[in-house]
């Protein structure tokens, strides 16, 4: 059973979830979001019937996608200029620490304790986060006020929003059905956008609002931060596929590869509100330039080096593109969602997340269907597939830098700037 298709099938829930934490606050809906998560894992691990993981994994996130955009939107709410962006920093740094022990450590428990239980006390690691997360979680954050006027959640929008990105991860995840299911994506998403015209040409609240879509610095940057996202993602995962097919690397061996890059991931991301108080998007640019050089220069490497010498090669690599990831992922966030108009910082969040996770569905299955075919070639295929995997990682970078640098061309054509955009990094 592939769980990780259930968890892809309800990200659009982070969408209605910020909404609801625009509108009614979002301690609540944190805590519940966890609580939900946490009751979730339990039932999974306990449960002696295939339907029964599946619904609860289906659970668990549904609870994620609750939480995930009430975090960015509290930074929002509380946080002002450059402390933003050092909030949104640290937000990275445990995000990135945490992705690299997590599936060493989970490797780990399932070699001591074996395949059952140890799938089970995977899904029960996070129980002892959640019950001290949720009350601190309960005392500490704030409530929030309800608005004083009615917003509705744009019930058809949300499932035409559903269905698009339904379709468009169902057939690369390998679903019977083929590419039928691309075909209802593109004509959800067509729904999606006529719908969502009509339904503010009618005075009430969009899903998507005219604000967002009309603003320059937000569709840029959400571009640059899709692009971005699913290019480091897809790139952990063509090295990780190539060390243990390829090379034979054992999985914590493969792990350890990544250490690099967490580390300067890290290291960069504490600095990176200095470096957008200094330089704002123009910092943003230099670090994806770098990232795409590296990026290059492990292809050079795939094609000339022998296997010692490209390990090595691959190890620099990563501790170079994390710390450019570090220089960039915050500060783009935060210059991003600058242009977020009053009131709708948790759908802003929402919507910027949930594009960064179909980026990473739709790199990621690139990856994995080529290194599916590497496996039936086997021998010098592996090399192959690294370096088709690597090029399809430094197109995607390549193209946050074109976005990066289009959003740094402002002001634009009618010499107005968009406000905020750089004051974020400056007040």
């Amino acid at each position: 059973m592939d769980h990780g298709r259930l968890l892809a099938h309800v990200r659009p829930r982070v969408v209605p979830a910020g909404r609801l934490g625009d509108m009614y606050g979002r301690r609540a809906l944190f805590a519940g979001g966890l609580a939900v998560f946490g009751a979730g894992g339990v039932v999974a691990a306990c449960a002696d019937r295939d339907w029964l993981v599946a619904a609860a994994r289906l659970a668990q996130g549904l609870g994620a996608g609750t939480v995930n955009p009430q975090i960015i939107g509290l930074f929002q709410d509380v946080f002002q200029g450059r402390d933003r962006v050092r909030a949104l920093g640290a937000y990275a740094v445990v995000g990135g620490l945490s992705g690299s022990v997590g599936p060493p450590l989970g490797g780990l428990i399932l070699h001591l304790a074996g395949p059952d239980p140890g799938w089970r006390l995977v899904l029960l690691a996070n129980l002892p986060f959640v019950l001290l997360t949720v009350p601190l979680a309960l005392r500490l954050l704030p409530a929030g006020r309800p608005r004083g006027h009615r917003t509705d959640l744009d019930l058809p929008g949300l499932l035409l929003l559903g269905a698009a990105t339904l379709g468009l991860i169902l057939p690369l995840v390998g679903t019977p059905g083929g590419w039928r299911w691309a075909a209802l994506a593109a004509l959800a998403a067509a729904g999606f956008v006529a719908w969502e015209r009509r339904y503010s040409a009618t005075g009430r609240t969009a899903l998507l609002l005219p604000a967002l879509t009309r603003s320059r610095g937000y569709v840029l940057g959400t571009l640059v931060a899709m692009c971005f996202f699913g290019a480091t993602l897809a790139l952990n995962l063509v090295l990780s596929l190539f060390l243990q097919d390829g090379l034979g690397f054992s999985a914590p061996a493969a792990a350890a590869m990544a250490l690099p890059g967490a580390v300067g991931f890290a290291a960069a991301s504490t600095a990176s509100a200095g470096v957008v108080a200094r330089y704002g998007r123009r910092g943003i640019c230099v670090a994806l330039a770098v990232a795409a050089a590296c990026i290059a220069a492990d292809a050079a490497a795939v094609a000339l080096l022998g296997d010692r010498g490209l390990v090595a090669a691959l190890a620099a690599g990563q501790l170079v593109t994390g710390v450019a990831g570090g220089l960039v992922n915050a500060p783009n966030q935060a210059l991003t969602l600058a242009h977020a108009p009053a009131g709708a910082n948790g759908l802003s969040a929402a919507i910027l997340q949930l594009s960064q996770r179909l980026s990473a569905s739709v790199s990621i299955a690139a990856v994995t269907g080529i290194f599916l075919g590497a496996a039936v070639a086997g021998g010098a295929g592996y090399r192959a597939a690294l370096l088709h995997g690597v090029l399809l990682c430094l197109a995607l970078v390549v193209l946050a830098l074109l976005f990066a640098v289009a959003d740094g061309a402002r002001p634009g054509r009618h010499g107005a700037r968009e406000p905020h955009a750089l004051e974020v990094a400056r007040s």
